[in-house]
């Protein structure tokens, strides 16, 4: 599994950033020196334009500058640079160059695979070039070229991952209103949404089924609502490879972090029973919750806890690594280690953590006298599965497998599907209010349904009311100009119609549900493999091209993003060494330990060498990077790609890294 993290301020008293990177520790020359340009640092999101006048939204806080053709934007930490270049070239590639030169330096970074991306937003011939970085640098660096007007414009991110993590709303802020000069994004607003009819629907299942073949997934099933009626429900591919069994529309699925939108539908039923408002402080609920941070603690209320809003990083490890003894108790105490990296209320951050929270705090205040975990499972089924009839849908993972339901599957090391390694996705047990739902395109076509009524159930009952539901959908923080978060639900107005919405992953599980409120449109589509997240986010534009008379341009989408996928994965394989070097096992202690994440055992068998981490295992390659450090790699279908590097101080240690922590395992010494 490649750990997902979002890529997607400084204090008055601190020096003022350079404005050029810092050499990458693996550069054998110098870079080229260039007087740096004067920078002008932004109060807010301002509009602007490169030197050949393609237009662009630069992020508050950042700095601005302009050097020849160069307009160059720099974050406020000062490590992270985009680089917007205007040049004329014959290709892409020398376009890129030209672009490296602009920027000031030539290119140090060995190129680690090219791809060719579809015509876009008024730009042709997209192509991207990413580089091989060393994990101890920390960072990720991609170049990527477009054409328009009879110029090229390249966009070079040389970003620090923890920046890009925590920047990765400002950063799609800057991307997403990247627009050709004099060019206007397509738009439906002022359009009826046509019916779905037969003709439309087989569209919509061809695309399905070619995404399925293109990107190699066993199973799709689909749910579309129009108007307060099922127009489809239905499935593609089977529920398990090997296997003849069909996916259909009750076929259960994991649908991860779908489950946020449904913790906070139990919140707002609390709400409707006088139980808490949206304002009430976290703390006066459930004394014990506690961020690492007291001040942040005490700001965040009920509407926090699922806003991605109160700077809290994403910090998944904790939970995908140390699981197997993880209570809804021991979730919540591990809050309280876990401190703010930006500013509450300033930048989109992801917290799964935070979101469990959520949940576990709505389940004591409507049952108080039980556990946390049996009394957040309680409040779900009493407030929401039961009175939406969603009877498929359960947090209980032995009873969810059994009937019709998908198994998760996952590429192998030749990129073809195969079973994915189950027990991950049981880390999400413990933090269940986040993503641990099972359910069926049925079952949440009934959700679907009541959020289009606007709270009102079949029969015609208020279920809950309007005002309360509608608060879930209004912004609490911006993921770019036409996109927002609410409480567990992402609002998007990008082509002029109102588009509500939220994905969920996790191994070998990627869903999304969907609505168009103006429209009286919903729709489902729960997929059981690797790389089901791309069909998922296409599915959205081939469904509002299919209603508003869209230009063509999912099903090319599609095709890139498949073609960028694997290209991805075999360029990502090409230094591994499988099994891994003997030279390197023999440098490993037998047993390493974390606080946080628990422990490993290496194991050997034969030639190859395996880490177990208790919950689960896998062999591991090995690699060496170009800054001459050794990683070795996780190899196992659905896990793959986990990567710790071999320390070389005096103790043996493995070092493990998301986009803004570290994690360093020691050597457990035998016992004398």
């Amino acid at each position: 599994m490649r750990l997902a993290v979002a890529l997607l301020a400084l204090a008055a008293c601190s020096p003022k950033p350079s404005t050029r990177p810092p050499e990458p520790a693996s550069t054998p020359t110098e870079p080229t020196v260039t007087a740096a340009p004067a920078m002008e640092r932004l109060a807010a999101d301002t509009p602007r334009t490169t030197v050949a006048g393609n237009s662009f939204i630069a992020p508050a806080e950042w700095s601005i500058g302009v050097e020849s053709t160069a307009t160059i934007l720099q974050a406020p930490e000062g490590d992270s640079w985009v680089v917007l270049v205007d040049v004329e070239a014959a290709s892409a590639d020398e376009a890129i160059a030209l672009a490296w030169a602009a920027y000031g330096r030539e290119k140090q970074w060995p190129l680690e695979v090219v791809h060719e991306g579809a015509d876009k937003d008024g730009w042709t011939r997209v192509t991207t070039h990413e580089y091989t970085t060393s994990p101890n640098e920390k960072r990720s660096v991609t170049a990527g070229a477009r054409f328009a007007n009879g110029m090229w414009t390249v966009a070079i991110a040389d970003m620090a991952d923890a920046t890009a993590e925590r920047r990765s709303s400002q950063i799609a802020l800057i991307f997403g209103q990247l627009l050709p000069k004099g060019f206007e994004r397509e738009s439906f607003a002022g359009k009826t949404a046509h019916p779905l009819d037969q003709a439309r629907l087989d569209e919509l299942a061809a695309f399905v089924t070619t995404a399925q073949t293109l990107l190699r997934v066993p199973g799709v099933s689909i749910g579309l609502i129009q108007d307060g009626k099922v127009v489809f429900s239905g499935g593609f591919g089977v529920r398990e490879l090997g296997k003849r069994a069909k996916v259909d529309g009750n076929t259960k699925y994991v649908v991860a972090s779908n489950t946020k939108a449904l913790t906070t539908l139990m919140l707002g039923k609390l709400v409707d029973e006088g139980k808490l408002t949206w304002e009430t402080a976290a703390v006066e609920l459930l004394p014990q919750f506690e961020l690492g941070d007291a001040d942040t603690t005490a700001k965040v209320k009920v509407k926090h806890l699922i806003c991605a809003c109160t700077g809290m990083p994403r910090q998944d490890l904790e939970w995908l690594f140390e699981y197997g003894a993880l209570t809804p108790d021991g979730a919540l105490a591990t809050l309280a280690t876990m401190q703010p990296t930006s500013p509450f209320g300033a930048l989109f951050q992801y917290s799964n953590p935070l979101a469990a929270a959520a949940g576990f705090i709505g389940g004591h205040v409507a049952f108080p006298e039980l556990a946390l975990g049996k009394a957040y499972d309680k409040a779900m089924q009493t407030r929401v599965f039961g009175p939406l009839g969603m009877k498929s849908t359960t947090f209980d993972f032995a009873k969810a497998q059994t009937g019709n339901y998908a198994r998760p599957h996952a590429h192998d090391l030749q990129d073809q599907p195969t079973s994915a390694v189950v027990s991950l996705n049981d880390a999400i047990i413990p933090l269940r209010p986040a993503g641990g739902a099972w359910s069926s395109v049925n079952d949440m076509l009934a959700y679907v349904q009541m959020e289009l009524a606007e709270g009102k159930l079949p029969s015609g009952e208020q279920y809950i009311a309007r005002e309360t539901l509608l608060a879930r959908r209004a912004p609490q923080v911006a993921i770019g100009k036409d996109i927002s978060y609410g409480m567990g639900l992402t609002v998007h107005t990008r082509y002029g119609v109102t588009v509500v919405n939220h994905g969920g992953d996790l191994t070998g599980f990627h869903s999304d549900m969907m609505w168009l409120p103006e429209h009286g449109v919903g729709a489902v589509i729960l997929t059981s493999g690797d790389p089901g997240h791309l069909i998922r986010g296409h599915f959205r534009r081939k469904l509002l091209e299919l209603l508003f008379d869209g230009k063509p341009e999912a099903d090319r989408d599609l095709a890139a993003s498949a073609k960028a996928y694997f290209a991805g994965r075999v360029a990502e394989r090409k230094d591994w060494v499988i099994p891994a070097d003997a030279a390197t096992v023999d440098t490993l202690a037998a047993k390493y330990t974390n606080k946080d994440l628990g422990e490993i055992e290496v194991v050997r068998k034969g030639a190859a060498t395996s880490l177990d981490f208790g919950e689960w295992r896998s062999e591991v390659a090995s690699k060496k990077n170009p800054d001459g450090s050794i990683s070795l790699v996780t190899v196992v279908p659905g896990a793959d790609g986990i990567e710790l590097v071999v320390g070389t101080g005096p103790e043996r240690t493995l070092i493990i890294r998301d986009a803004q922590h570290e994690y360093v395992f020691e050597e457990v010494l035998p016992q004398v």
